[in-house]
């Protein structure tokens, strides 16, 4: 037994349902990268890719097989012998390698993909366990399009291919076709009548066409299953494939199932690795995704901010930072109220005891009504502050940068800062960096940026560039925002920007 039939493995897909996105292809560093982070994440399985698929593929598999040293290397491929030959070629440098084979299930399979017979897709499949057992001692079956598979048929393929060496029963719901009840019975059906099921683990793969695909993974899990296949964002085929956040954070929250001792999964890394896949792969993360998500943790309804303010678990039933968020977000809109708007001024320094509150609320909201979220420079301005009035007018006399492929880029800054001018030199990884760096060898504080965007606003050459950027400093959040024709300079600008709201 290859396995611990108490233990819930994670085998994420990212890397090969995942890719399988039009538009989203990786080179293998990025692979690479990804699967480094994924390793990190503490995931039991990655599927590296379908070797035989291309040249690039093969490669891939080759070169995560020998940066990979603690999750299990998968490759997937189809029941013929050709395409497992291929795959136990490009797992030889793994450390844990598996091949992933199967075929269809479904009659709908069996006759429109395969013009053949249950009889004679039954035969197949065990002949591809036997043949892939002959590389790899650790081999996965897939049951292709099981959802839609009749039952009894189904247990029948099952137990044949774990007599015939599999370790691990693929049973997938392909097309998001069940509903969570119907699949969380078939997994217990499986359970119930394979006569060897304890010889194998029972691994959900659910697609997410009918947005089902979360929901029917957990199912598979009450039912007995204990690997989840799921992918970093949901990405995947068509509408996509469980999420392998929203499972691990279900299976966190929800300790009465007793299932959140049994995954290895260091969640404060599910942000940092959302973003990274989301940049690389070119998909854009949905503001209202679940766990990972732009608002995930945003609170805009009046009724929301109070409640949340006066304690956190009234409206969030994640802790933000457990998912490697820093903290949650009261955005201002003209659906807030007074206890939002209080927070916010008390963050960029104002005194509450002194200001008329109301007075000011009804400013705010003549404001709101104007624009769509309220930002830290439009407070300041409702407050009667400007550039000159912060309270101690950092501002820039000038910027010199030199940059070169040869060289690690310098920049040298003249500040304006407690009524003096200061000069300062530094490097960094590149323009920016290096810019920062003479900020801060001026200021002499420790000043972490946590978010940095940079956004276009007319188009062409001569293209005007916005860049928002949130620092950390003392444990508190503040933004800052910059506009000029040079990105460095309007880098800049943004990070005195939100410097001066509280230096």
């Amino acid at each position: 037994m290859l396995h611990d039939p108490n233990r819930i493995y994670i085998f994420d897909t990212t890397l090969r349902d995942g890719e399988q996105v039009p538009g989203s292809q990786l080179t293998t560093p990025e692979k690479i990268i990804i699967a480094e982070a994924l390793e990190k994440l503490g995931v039991d399985v990655i599927e590296a890719g379908f070797p035989i698929s291309s040249p690039g593929d093969f490669q891939s598999v080759v070169e995560l097989s020998k940066a990979i040293r603690e999750p299990i290397i998968c490759a997937l491929t189809r029941a013929n012998k050709g395409d497992i030959d291929c795959a136990a070629e490009a797992l030889k440098f793994a450390k844990r390698p598996r091949i992933h084979t199967g075929i269809g299930s479904s009659d709908m399979h069996i006759q429109y993909k395969f013009n053949s017979t249950r009889e004679k897709i039954l035969e197949r499949g065990v002949e591809a366990v036997k043949y892939a057992k002959q590389f790899v001692e650790d081999v996965e079956f897939y049951a292709e399009d099981a959802g839609r598979a009749d039952n009894v048929f189904l247990a029948q393929m099952i137990e044949a291919v774990i007599a015939a060496g599999a370790t691990v029963v693929n049973i997938p719901d392909t097309n998001g076709y069940c509903l969570p009840e119907q699949y969380g019975e078939k997994i217990k059906f499986l359970k119930e009548n394979v006569k060897n099921i304890d010889q194998a683990i029972i691994s959900v793969h659910c697609h997410n066409d009918l947005g089902l695909a979360t929901a029917n993974s957990i199912a598979g899990l009450h039912n007995g299953a204990r690997q989840v296949e799921c992918t970093i964002n949901g990405i995947g085929e068509r509408a996509g494939n469980t999420s392998l956040e929203e499972v691990v954070m279900i299976l966190n929250t929800h300790k009465a199932l007793g299932y959140h001792d049994l995954i290895n999964i260091n969640t404060k890394h599910l942000y940092g690795l959302s973003g990274m896949v989301s940049r690389m792969m070119r998909m854009p993360v949905q503001p209202n995704k679940a766990i990972v998500g732009k608002n995930a943790f945003a609170h805009s309804s009046g009724i929301h901010q109070d409640g949340f303010l006066k304690h956190r678990e009234n409206y969030e039933i994640i802790n933000p930072e457990d998912v490697g968020i820093d903290s949650a977000d009261i955005v201002l809109t003209a659906r807030s109220g007074r206890a939002a708007l209080k927070h916010h001024l008390e963050r960029l320094g104002y005194t509450i005891e002194k200001i008329d509150l109301d007075h000011t609320y009804q400013k705010f909201l003549e404001l709101a009504d104007e624009k769509k979220e309220v930002k830290d420079d439009d407070l300041l301005k409702l407050m009667g502050a400007d550039e000159t009035n912060y309270k101690n007018g950092i501002s820039i006399n000038s910027i010199k940068v030199t940059t070169g492929d040869q060289e690690q880029p310098e920049a040298e800054i003249n500040l304006h800062f407690n009524g003096e001018d200061h000069t300062a030199t530094a490097t960094g990884n590149g323009p920016v960096s290096a810019t920062i760096n003479a900020i801060l060898t001026v200021l002499k504080k420790d000043i972490e940026i946590k978010e940095f965007n940079i956004h276009s606003i007319h188009g062409g050459s001569d293209d005007v560039s916005k860049v928002d950027m949130r620092v950390m400093f003392e444990d508190k959040s503040y933004m800052g925002y910059g506009f000029s024709t040079d990105i460095v300079r309007a880098s800049a600008n943004a990070y005195l920007d939100a410097l001066n709201k509280f230096v």
